[in-house]
This record gives C-alpha cells, structure tokens and sequence, in this order.
C-alpha cells in the first residue's frame, strides 16, 4: 500500500517541507512515496510584504512550483487533526496520513477589546492587506485621514513606515500617522544600538510614535486609551502580537506561551511517533540556547529539514538535526531606507540605502522558491541546509 506524507499549510514551512520530502523522496528512490500539501488557498503567500503599497507579486500559485515535482495540491480549511488515528478533518473530507508535517503557521493575536473585530485592519494575510490597502486608497474624500498603527514591533514599524507613501498615492497632501505600543518605547525590542535609527527614520518621515498606550476599544472614528483619551484616526491598523495556529491544540504536546508545539532539532513533535512540524507553529533552540523565533527566517530551513526527516522517518534512515548558528534582523524603514542587525543582541550593522538594498533581495528574491517549473531547480532548493546570512551592503 502506497504511504503518504501530509503537509499542512502553504506558508513559507509548509512549502519548503513539502519541496524538502519530494526531494529527500527522489534521492532516497522512494517514488511511490505520495506526498500531499492541503493549503486553505491554492496560493504561497509572501506574507512578509503584506505592508508593501503593490501586492502584485506577492503570491505564488503552489502548484507551479509543486507540481513539477510530484506534490499533490489539496484547498481546504483544517478543521481537525486525529493523531491515534493519523487522520487530518478538512472540508467535509478526510485525508489518513503515514507520516505529517504540520505548519500552519501563526496568525495575528486579536484580544477581546470591543470594536477591534468590526473597525480594525491588518495586513496578517494577503486579503486583508488588499482591504487595507483600498480603504486607504479611498480616504481623501473622508472627514479624516489619520491613520492610528497599533504595535511597535517589526509588523508595526514597516506598516507605519510605508502608510504616508500611501496616503500621498490616496490625495492626502499632508498625511499624518501614529505609531503606537503599550512598551515604553517604540521599537524598543529592535536594541539599543537600532532603536536612534528608528528614531530617526520616524521623525523624517513624519510619524508621531507613542509609546506607553494600551488600548480599550476601537470604533470606526478612532480608538479609546486605558485612560480615557481619545486618538481620532479614519483606520487603525492592528499589528500587536502573534499566536500559534489554534490547532496546535489537538496534538498532545505541551504548548509554549505563544500556542507553539515543542519539536526535536529533527522537527518531530517531541512525544509522537509520526507527527513533525515546522516554522511559527513550532519551537525549537535553534543553536542550543535561543528559541526559533516566528519569521521566514526561520520557517524556511525548518521546513526543509522537516521534509527532508518525515521521508528519513519512514524509510528508517538516521534523521538530520537542524542547527542554525547566526541570527539577523532587517526591518524595512520605507521611503527612509531599513536597518540591519546581526546577533541575539541586536548589533547595527547597516542602516540607510545600504541596509534596505539588503532587504529587497530578501524580500524580492531570496525567500521565494524557484519559478521556472525547473523540476531538478526546485528539488535543489529544497535540500536540507542553512543558507547564509544575507549579503551586507555599506
């Protein structure tokens, strides 16, 4: 009976370990091996540049890039996992398995503050990147224009960053954004050494950070501070926290504070016998000390390594442990330019024009997969190593 490995989620970890078991199956000549990817789109999201002003681009259609070398597409929405009976619930269907990989990733954390469902935006996913975007195309002829950007983190700060490009494309002459978080400082978690260039790329590009604010509802004219003050703002753009995908619940593993499951360096869910899984559902010390963190950064190698160690798993062959001994940060500064760190502590390394040439090969090139249909290209992509940091410019 043929055996099947099933991927779950088309994001940056499902991808890769769906291209990383096609290719371990095709080293291995395991050619019966079936290997399914069940996404809810038939589209791999560049999520990351979900706060760009041009989304054309962004998505790749998974089976182009899956197709060609034998990976089964599957759209449906994940509704269930049986793990004593090794079955994933999906649509009204239901699809057994040898062998899962789970990565369906994270999604933007929605606390119950009133009005945030009804009057907020976001750019978590490609559609609601396109509402946003059209809601503020068609701003000029409303009372207000302010744009109110809640969270101070990496989401936070190049949404902001990219809003008064925008509000000028939308007629809006003299735009005014604000950023805000509940820490003290804005962009504080970026270290000491980016935080002044973050500084001063908000004050060129005129936006008002806040820091300190916690806020207690959101109506379509604004939103209400814990203590009482109003900030009038025509959109409010939700970028605060991300948690796991809520189905990480249904393995029985013991879940970090963000809902992510514990994995072996070899991706497997610590405790089960057939399940793995990869990028922001999953956790792992990534260098034997600091936690994999929740970017593409990460996903990416995990889910090759995830591919690569489920076909190992059935074949009987020894597993790879992933191990990643360099981290970096590039946050986009729109118009401005980006900054550039490297290490746990947040080094600058570059910053201005220099730092942000680097961040457009990353997001224009480095983190998409191989478009050609090139079968031997795209299995190549997908073998289990760790890129190097990207390139330095400056």
């Amino acid at each position: 009976m043929t055996e099947r490995i099933v991927v779950l989620g088309g994001g940056f970890a499902g991808l890769w370990s769906a291209l990383g078991a096609a290719r371990a199956r095709d080293e291995f000549g395991a050619g019966s091996l079936e290997i399914v990817l069940l996404n809810d789109s038939p589209w791999h999201s560049i999520r990351v540049r979900n706060y760009e002003a041009d989304l054309a681009g962004t998505r790749v259609a998974l089976d182009s890039v899956l197709g060609p070398v034998g990976v089964r597409c599957l759209e449906g929405t994940v509704s269930g996992i049986d793990v004593a009976q090794r079955s994933v619930r999906y649509g009204g269907e239901t699809i057994g398995y040898d062998r899962l990989i789970f990565a369906l990733g994270s999604r933007l954390a929605r606390p119950p503050i009133p009005g945030l469902a009804e009057h907020g935006f976001d750019v978590d996913t490609y559609a609601a990147a396109v509402r946003l975007n059209g809601h503020i195309a068609g701003l000029a002829n409303k009372s207000s224009s302010t744009v109110l950007v809640v969270g101070g983190g990496l989401t936070g700060i190049e949404a902001a960053t990219e809003m008064p490009g925008k509000l000028r494309a939308a007629g809006i002459a003299s735009p005014r954004v604000i950023l805000a978080d509940h820490a003290s400082r804005v962009g504080s978690g970026m270290g000491e050494g980016a935080l002044p260039v973050i500084n001063e790329a908000l004050a060129a590009l005129g936006i008002e950070a806040r820091g300190g604010v916690s806020i207690t509802a959101i109506d379509p004219e604004g939103a209400t501070l814990d203590g009482g003050e109003r900030i009038a703002a025509a959109t409010v753009v939700w970028c605060a926290g991300m948690q796991a995908h809520p189905l990480t619940a249904q393995f029985p593993a013991e879940r970090d504070r963000l809902g992510r499951l514990p994995v072996e360096p070899s991706l497997k869910i610590k405790g089960l016998a057939a399940e793995f899984a990869a990028g922001d559902a999953a956790w792992f010390l990534v260098d034997g000390v600091h936690a994999s963190v929740m970017s593409c950064q990460h996903g990416r190698p995990m889910g090759r390594f995830a591919g690569h160690n489920v076909v190992c798993d059935l074949l009987g062959r020894p597993l790879l442990p992933l191990r990643i001994d360099w981290y970096t940060t590039i946050l986009d500064l729109g118009p401005w330019g980006a900054v550039y760190t490297e290490g746990w502590d947040r080094q600058l390394v570059s910053c201005g024009a220099a730092a942000k040439r680097t961040k457009e090969i990353i997001n224009r090139e480095r983190i998409y997969p191989p478009q050609s249909g090139d079968r031997r290209a795209i299995l190549d992509a997908a073998a289990p190593m760790v890129q190097a940091p990207p390139v330095r410019f400056g």
